[in-house]
């Protein structure tokens, strides 16, 4: 079948006769006529700010700085919202080995986890538990567990505890083992949290000078034995998820 918008003479002839309809299209004045119109209606929009005194064009201007006011507004608004939302713990929770991969492994995809692997009996560990406790409650957007180190891998010398496993996008940023790494029992807040922040887990101080900062050391003391160990080879299913 012939298209009936097609521009030929029969067409037209049909037109004429009024069998077809007229053709849908914009004609070229039509088009022009358009762009009049737009052009017109910026000049009047220039003539109309042309014709307006200091004090109104002032008060646009206010208006305009309000508007940005109010964007920034909402925008910090949300941001604070977001941490908020993100500052959840706040304290050092214990879990047990059949929680690892679902309290840190999975949860590091959202948060920075720190896992602090202990023995009750080693003084160390409990001046590590009496630190993160602090750390946990000033730094409620990180999560910070703890778990008795040989339950959570058999056979885990006490000498290598305490250990501190530093999670975070869903991988291990960092495994600190042995109390030398941690200054043993003169560790403080500060110095934990300046090797935490190392591994971003928590934020840096502000006025922490390059000479407070400890070196990254991890397996590197030989007081601070590996757990793959030749020594303690007989316990291969050792390590983390």
């Amino acid at each position: 079948m012939d298209d009936p918008n097609a521009d030929t003479e029969w067409n037209d002839i049909l037109r004429a006769k009024g069998i077809l309809p007229p053709r849908d299209e914009q004609t070229k004045d039509e088009i022009e006529d358009f762009y009049v119109e737009v052009l017109n209606a910026k000049l009047r929009q220039e003539e109309d700010l042309d014709n307006k005194t200091l004090d109104e064009l002032d008060e646009l201007e206010d208006l305009e700085d309000d508007r940005i006011l109010l964007e920034y507004r909402q925008k910090r608004l949300q941001e604070m919202q977001t941490a908020v939302s993100r500052e959840k713990y706040g304290q050092v929770v214990q879990i047990s080995k059949p929680d690892f991969v679902k309290e840190v492994t999975e949860a590091s995809k959202e948060c920075y986890v720190v896992v602090h692997l202990f023995q009750d009996h080693i003084p160390a560990c409990k001046l590590m538990n009496y630190h993160l406790a602090e750390l946990a409650r000033q730094f409620k957007a990180t999560k910070f567990l703890k778990i008795v180190a040989d339950q959570c891998v058999p056979n885990y010398p006490d000498r290598n505890v305490p250990t501190l496993l530093v999670y975070g996008e869903g991988d291990l940023k960092a495994n600190l083992v042995g109390a030398v790494q941690f200054g043993g029992m003169k560790m403080t807040v500060k110095s934990l949290r300046t090797l935490l922040a190392q591994y971003g887990a928590v934020p840096p101080e502000k006025d922490l000078s390059e000479k407070e900062t400890p070196k990254k050391t991890i397996y590197s003391s030989s007081n601070t034995a590996a757990l793959s160990s030749d020594e303690e080879s007989d316990a291969d299913d050792r390590g983390y998820y």
